[in-house]
């Protein structure tokens, strides 16, 4: 066995567990990790942002589109606080990343040293685990259990607070994995007399409704979804998370569900006889008021986390597991059947949204651009096979909306959490998780401005973000609420803005301002041409609505078709 480092331990560890890239930011407490760092520079890729939250950001970004864990290093105190956003964000959006974070010597801790924080109290309530490696010799363990926590069941995140005296003592190293804890079932056993009871009701409903959360994408389930609603015949709408588990273009993937959804999956919520969700957690902005929500309707929940059962909507039938094996079971189950009445009742929803809302979204008469054109044109120049990255407001829910979707886990946004800053460092995150894909995110100029500070990754890096600026001059969500809910007073959402075209030269990174649609597919094309990053600012109609919506404190079956 070799004596060496925990520091050096740290980075064996991480190559152990397939570590090919990682996120983060020096500073004092974590310094030791970083000089080990420097050795093993042709075996980690270590990509510096420019911020610690845009590193767990980063982090994300990458283990959504890959299926593999992202990892960030930090330094203490408040290197480490500042990655507390994005830790919560991967919690509630179920996002596997391990945060590791320097730490003062154990022999400072609870001094009120420079730069000392408790992280591990600080973020337990936000991870999956928090644990302080106060010696060298727990390094292998420390770390092998982080990972396969992370990874393991309902993904998450996991804090690793790493003291310094850890960091530089020695310890005799040895590769170390886990596939085991005690007393952590991370997949619950499979109840074959639910699975039974759930395909029973499945193939007595006259009108099923499938919820398509993004579970199926965590679970690899994308196909066993396919050949469960097919032969069912069930229609299924998507929740923001679980836009690319189904195919835009399938047949019974009836849209996308909550506030700002579209119509039919949302109205027939509330008519199906049989519920169906897979892997999603009925979200508020999903169900809107829960005393309306689907009470006519049998419900089966399919779900790997027990603590999501009965937690907002009490459920007939809870199938607990592994959704790529439920899934399939139940299935084995089913009776072919046909539907063609109740799909034939979507129609209708369909022709009004759009007639209402998508013609003039997409073709709007006035001169100035939508953010929805906007969104459909890239799409569609990319061959809708690109990944979308959001960052969160308008630009978040017309993109998701517009944007097509043909291949798999191609949606990266802040669901549960909705953080602003959130979509340009998890683009970078996401280029180098999927080198191979063109990688598209769609920020407006508040969110922006949260994390302009990237501009600085992406020039080092040379990343190929694909980055598209909706730019209305506002908070153009806070905005459309105040105009809708508090009688148009505008308070504090206009934004006066910077010459952003400007500041993207000062980084070298190719830029296009458009202001109308005659020039907007040149500068698409434009952008997909250049190697490398470029942002394109599409100056777009100031006081725009996102439309359908259920109101605040609404009935899912209550959406609003104009402001």
């Amino acid at each position: 066995m070799d004596t060496i480092t925990g520091a050096e331990a740290l980075m064996r560890s991480l190559e152990y567990q397939g570590v090919k890239t990682l996120f983060g930011y020096p500073g004092g407490s974590i310094m030791p990790v970083f000089d080990a760092l420097y050795d093993h520079r042709d075996r980690l890729n270590h990509i510096l942002v420019r911020h610690e939250q845009a590193a767990v950001h980063a982090a994300q970004g990458f283990a959504r589109v890959s299926g593999e864990v992202g990892v960030c290093l930090v330094t203490s105190g408040p290197g480490a606080t500042n990655t507390v956003t994005g830790i919560a964000d991967a919690m509630i959006d179920s996002t596997p990343v391990v945060v590791i974070a320097g730490q003062v010597g154990t022999g400072f801790l609870g001094t009120d040293a420079f730069q000392e924080v408790d992280l591990v109290g600080i973020t337990q309530p936000i991870t999956k685990w928090s644990y302080q490696i106060r010696r060298a010799e727990d390094v292998p363990w420390a770390v092998a259990r982080a990972f396969y926590i992370a990874m393991s069941g309902r993904p998450g995140p996991v804090v690793l607070d790493f003291a310094k005296n850890a960091q530089v003592d020695k310890m005799e190293y040895t590769p170390t994995k886990l596939d085991y804890i005690r007393s952590y079932l991370p997949v619950p056993e499979m109840d074959m007399e639910a699975v039974q009871q759930a395909a029973e009701l499945i193939n007595a409903a006259e009108r099923p409704l499938v919820l398509v959360g993004q579970g199926v994408e965590l679970g690899n389930a994308q196909q066993e979804l396919r050949t469960f609603i097919e032969k069912a015949d069930m229609p299924a709408g998507c929740t923001l998370l679980g836009l690319s588990a189904l195919p835009s273009d399938h047949p019974l993937n009836k849209g996308m569900l909550g506030m700002h959804g579209n119509l039919g999956p949302n109205i027939n919520t509330n008519k199906c006889d049989v519920l169906i969700a897979v892997g999603m957690r009925f979200d508020d902005r999903v169900t809107g008021r829960l005393d309306t929500y689907a009470k006519q309707a049998k419900i089966i929940h399919f779900d790997i986390d027990p603590a999501e059962i009965d937690k907002n909507v009490v459920v007939d039938v809870a199938v607990l597991g592994d959704c790529k094996e439920t899934l399939a079971a139940v299935t084995k189950l089913l009776n072919t059947a046909k539907h063609k009445e109740w799909l034939d009742s979507f129609l209708p929803y369909e022709e009004v949204e759009e007639e209402k809302v998508i013609r003039p979204e997409l073709h709007p008469s006035g001169p100035k651009l939508s953010m929805g054109e906007v969104a459909r044109a890239v799409s569609e120049a990319t061959n809708h096979e690109a990944i979308l990255v959001t960052d969160v407001g308008q630009n978040q829910m017309l993109s998701a909306r517009y944007f097509k979707f043909s291949k798999e886990r191609s949606v990266v946004t802040s669901g549960g959490l909705g953080t602003m800053g959130f979509g340009l460092p998890a683009a970078v995150g996401a280029t180098f998780g999927r080198p191979d894909r063109t990688v598209c995110v769609f920020m407006g100029d508040g969110g922006l401005q949260m994390s302009i500070q990237e501009f600085g990754t992406i020039m080092e890096q040379k990343a190929p973000v694909k980055m598209i600026l909706l730019n209305n001059n506002y908070l153009g969500n806070v905005r459309q609420w105040q105009a809708m809910f508090f009688n148009r007073r505008y308070s504090f959402t206009p934004m006066l803005n910077p010459d952003y075209m400007k500041i993207a030269s000062a980084y070298d990174i190719p830029s296009r301002r458009v202001f109308n649609r005659e020039e907007l597919k040149d500068a698409i094309n434009e952008m997909l041409a250049t190697d490398g990053p470029f942002l394109l600012e599409a100056c777009v109609e100031e006081e725009g609505n996102v439309m359908p919506m259920t109101p605040p404190g609404g009935s899912v079956n209550q959406m609003l078709l104009e402001c």
